[in-house]
């Protein structure tokens, strides 16, 4: 058994490569202003568009970096897009969703109200990459989310929580290590497979009456493992593995979220069903 320092050294470099992995460079922050036709608070959404759609980033991630060509992507299809930084801890810039889940989950809800009063819209379509994909489910749940939210879109999500290819299960041999995560990563804690926080969000079933879900998989996912368990269970589910539409997608967990364009058409066939096309490797091109 390793002695606590050099065990949390050696977790470092675990956070290190997970930071790497699940989020691209930082940048500033988007909240103050349109940025690239996106957070235009005053977009007011049109009769093909009708719903607004908030992006919630995944961990480590922020309201920049993870949209830089998915934002862009809906803006130029006619959605009044917007995105929040979530999960904030203190004295730790650009790289938020690390605080505890269900309150990130609370500064979902005061967003999704402020898109909601600005457009004048409804309902809201969320659209959420791996945290970001499974957190929105807590809003949904227990904060009232329902009644304000037609469709949740998943892009890796963690439904069901991760083992990081077996990386968790080491953490009772590095004293201190998990006690170092829980009080000062929570966010982290609580994605972990079996976590307090993702048995009471499954429990009593996966999905809640009146919203539509569809998670999207990638089977090369090295975060969200096995990848299977982002799936849902439940009415109004579709599950897709992107490789049944593209087998020469080689997407993995970041770059399923932030640059498959393969992976972009089914998110807009899953916002605008009624208008969907099929999705197939060519859709790259669209």
């Amino acid at each position: 058994m390793l002695p606590w320092k050099p065990a949390l050294r050696a977790f470092s470099v675990l956070l290190l490569t997970a930071a790497a992995t699940l989020a691209p460079t930082a940048s500033a922050q988007a909240d103050t202003g349109p940025s690239r036709g996106w957070n235009d608070f005053s977009c007011k959404p049109s009769a093909a568009h009708p719903r607004p759609v908030v992006l919630v980033h995944g961990t480590f991630g922020n309201s920049v970096d993870n949209w830089l060509v998915l934002a862009p992507y809906l803006v130029n299809r006619g959605y009044c897009v917007f995105s929040l930084d979530y999960g904030q801890l203190p004295n730790v810039p650009f790289f938020h969703g690390l605080g505890p889940v269900d309150k990130s989950a609370e500064q979902l809800d005061a967003y999704v109200d402020r898109v909601l009063a600005a457009t004048g819209a409804a309902e809201a379509d969320l659209v959420g990459h791996s945290q970001g994909g499974m957190m929105p489910r807590y809003y949904l749940k227990f904060l009232g989310g329902a009644e304000k939210v037609n469709a949740l879109v998943g892009i890796a999500p963690d439904n069901h929580g991760t083992n990081l290819l077996g990386l968790t299960k080491l953490l009772p041999y590095f004293p201190g290590v998990e006690k170092f995560i829980t009080e000062n990563t929570p966010g982290l804690a609580d994605q972990v497979a079996g976590s307090p926080f993702l048995t009471k969000l499954n429990e009593g079933g996966d999905t809640v009456p009146g919203v539509t879900y569809t998670v999207i998989t990638t089977k090369y996912d090295e975060v969200v493992t096995p990848y299977r368990s982002g799936f849902l269970d439940g009415p109004n589910v579709t599950n897709v593995v992107i490789q049944d539409k593209c087998a020469l997608d080689l997407a993995e967990h970041v770059a399923i979220g932030t640059v498959d364009r393969v992976t972009f058409h089914e998110v807009t066939n899953a916002l605008d069903p009624a208008h969907a096309t099929p999705t197939t490797c060519a859709s790259v091109i669209g």
